[in-house]
């Protein structure tokens, strides 16, 4: 099912059925400030195996990220960060980035990595955070699957991503173009910053790294 939502003035009624969708164990693609995403809610494992499966990869390396409102979720899912650590988290969320931090016991043992670790996210996009706004649990999240020989187009359009992925999922939100650059990846895990992988969010000036 494809859902139509303004980007700038999302419909409520439309954001409700997608996070009854959600809350209801239900798996949709989504707009964020990067790429299009699979998401479902945190407390459904059945859902995350869905999406695991449609990713064609096992649990444990989906790569998974929570996908919060704010930073007012962080407490509950990972370990207390250093006052530095936060003020990088502060600086540069909401935004185009993934920070990995060592998770608490709060998370589920099927979400958590080898190392112990999460991935937080907070979009910069109104769609995201107003989906976000009526759910009760953050989103996990991760990109689509995609083809090394196979255009990136569909990643923009939602319409062509219905086509593609309309009938593994339970819907698709569409609020216009989406972009064709991840997010910026940067683990806090070991207490220094370290560039993991670089995406839409700029990380040079925000790391201290010189040109």
């Amino acid at each position: 099912m494809l859902i139509s939502l303004h980007p700038d003035n999302p419909q409520v009624r439309n954001l409700k059925i997608i996070a009854e969708c959600l809350n209801d164990g239900g798996v949709i693609i989504y707009p964020t400030d990067t790429v299009y995403g699979l998401g479902c809610d945190i407390t459904h494992n059945k859902a995350i195996g869905r999406i695991a499966k449609i990713k064609n990869i096992d649990v444990k390396k989906a790569q998974f990220s929570f996908v919060c409102a704010d930073l007012s979720h962080l407490s509950d899912y990972t370990r207390s960060v250093s006052n530095p650590i936060f003020r990088l988290l502060k600086q540069a969320l909401p935004g185009p980035y993934t920070f990995i931090l060592e998770a608490n016991k709060a998370v589920p043992k099927l979400l958590k990595t080898k190392r112990d670790t999460v991935g937080i996210r907070v979009p910069d996009h109104i769609v995201t955070q107003m989906i976000l706004a009526e759910m009760s649990h953050p989103i996990i999240s991760t990109s689509l699957p995609n083809d090394e020989d196979e255009e990136v187009g569909y990643y923009t359009d939602a319409e062509l991503i219905d086509e593609k992925f309309g009938q593994l999922v339970d819907l698709v939100v569409d609020s216009g173009p989406g972009g064709i650059r991840t997010s910026t990846i940067i683990d806090c895990s070991r207490g220094t910053p370290e560039l993991i992988r670089a995406g839409l969010g700029e990380y040079k000036n925000l790391l201290g790294i010189s040109e």
